[in-house]
């Protein structure tokens, strides 16, 4: 059984919120997170809505299903049921003692604004990705603090990778995928797919035409880095713009598809507005592609846009343990200039990561991050290129070339390096 390393941000909230909701893909992990936090000592009984005689019984009154439940509970894929967290809120009212249910699912419904304040105040809501690099090699690993540490403090040897990069590209991190031989793994892709657009994706949606799913998904993943523009995507698609923002917005409830927002500033007017398109895995994105290690070799430009979508899919993941917990946008000018991925804190610090596939880098490559850090300011704290060279270095005030090693492979944070969020470090 492989740690996960939000397992101790969970076993945090439970000791002082009473209502904490686990989000994430299906197959993302989530059981046997459920295990860890058993053997480390939280003591629940455990539900799931899957079971269709349990599901028919809260359908039908869940204020006396919440009343009869005694002590710490686990209620799985309870997105089922929304008219639950109804009556667990007038529960939590009554008695708020911490860790009382421990909810969890596969889709975004939880965040929906409507159930959000069902529960605000008396919830923490906490998403799980698949397998990071990091939990993989048994270690946490979050570069994501470390950019934005007072001293940027890596380790002059890049670490090892726990797999070849290929390897990651086209496997990405789902627990089932890691664990199959290449061959057994398209099969899974597809029967995975099929799974979630029946079940979660009809939970949502609740509308016909979900057989358009699989195609705009297919549609999406050749989108995938670019911005998304609704017109071309609805022409593509060979559907009204309404029905495919509607269908967008299912495939972002469920998990699939992972727009990146773009970052602005109020001092401009001159910058991009529309989100780039991502997918949630890599490895999704690669089934999704028809790609494999031949046309790897024979396309070697895919392995850049597969290793921006890993990228982003790393990023995301470090983000839920970070101690920063930062938001995650992309920078872009009309005028062409652009930075793959910003990280920005609630008190408005910025970094900037860009990505490239080669193991070289020119004065050209820094330009992005150079507008970037005109337009944020003296909130700008650090900008990298992650690259497939071997050696880190630094190039120019706050600049560095870091090799993808230090987000593939077993980078693990050093707490004493990381300043605190409530900190306001020194600019560095």
């Amino acid at each position: 059984m492989r740690h996960r390393n939000l397992t101790s941000q969970v076993l945090i909230a439970v000791k002082d919120t009473p209502v904490i909701t686990l989000n994430g893909p299906r197959q993302s992990g989530k059981s046997t997170l459920m295990m860890e936090l058993t053997a480390a000592g939280y003591r629940s009984d455990y539900l799931t809505l899957d079971d269709l005689n349990l599901l028919s019984y809260v359908r039908a009154d869940p204020q006396n299903f919440v009343e009869g439940l005694r002590g710490p509970v686990v209620i799985d894929e309870v997105q089922r049921v929304p008219d639950l967290l109804i009556a667990i809120k007038r529960s939590v009212d009554r008695e708020r003692t911490p860790g009382r249910f421990l909810l969890t699912g596969s889709t975004r419904v939880l965040q929906l604004p409507k159930l959000a304040e069902t529960l605000a105040g008396r919830m923490e809501l906490l998403d799980l990705w698949p397998f990071s690099e990091g939990e993989l090699a048994g270690v946490e690993d979050n570069l994501v603090d470390q950019l934005f540490a007072s001293k940027f403090d890596l380790p002059s040897e890049p670490p090892k990778p726990v797999r070849p990069l290929v390897e990651a590209l086209l496997t990405g991190g789902y627990p089932e995928v890691v664990e199959r031989p290449e061959e057994r793994r398209a099969g899974w892709f597809q029967s995975y797919l099929q799974t979630v657009i029946e079940r979660e994706a009809r939970d949502v949606a609740n509308v016909a035409g979900l057989a358009d799913l699989p195609r705009l998904l297919g549609l999406l993943a050749a989108r995938y880095g670019g911005l998304l523009n609704y017109a071309d995507l609805a022409t593509a698609a060979a559907m009204p713009q309404t029905t495919l923002k509607r269908y967008l917005a299912v495939l972002h409830a469920v998990f699939l598809f992972h727009p990146v927002p773009p970052w602005s500033t109020s001092r401009t007017s001159m910058l991009s507005k529309s989100p780039k398109v991502y997918l949630n895995d890599s490895g999704l994105a690669a089934y999704l592609l028809g790609t494999d290690r031949e046309r790897l070799e024979q396309m070697p430009h895919l392995i850049g846009l597969l290793l921006e979508q890993y990228v982003m899919s790393e990023l995301s993941k470090q983000i839920t343990w970070s101690r920063i917990r930062p938001a995650l946008y992309h920078f872009r000018t009309h005028a062409g200039q652009e930075v793959d991925f910003v990280l920005e804190t609630r008190a408005g610090d910025v970094v900037g990561i860009e990505v490239k596939a080669t193991g070289t880098l020119s004065a050209k490559d820094w330009q992005g991050l150079g507008k970037l850090a005109e337009l944020a300011g003296p909130r700008f704290r650090r900008g990298i290129i992650l690259y497939r060279g071997d050696t880190l270095f630094p190039a120019g005030p706050n600049r560095f070339a870091v090799p993808i090693a230090y987000l593939q492979g077993a980078y693990q944070r050093r707490p004493e390096a990381i300043s605190s969020p409530a900190e306001s470090p020194s600019r560095g």
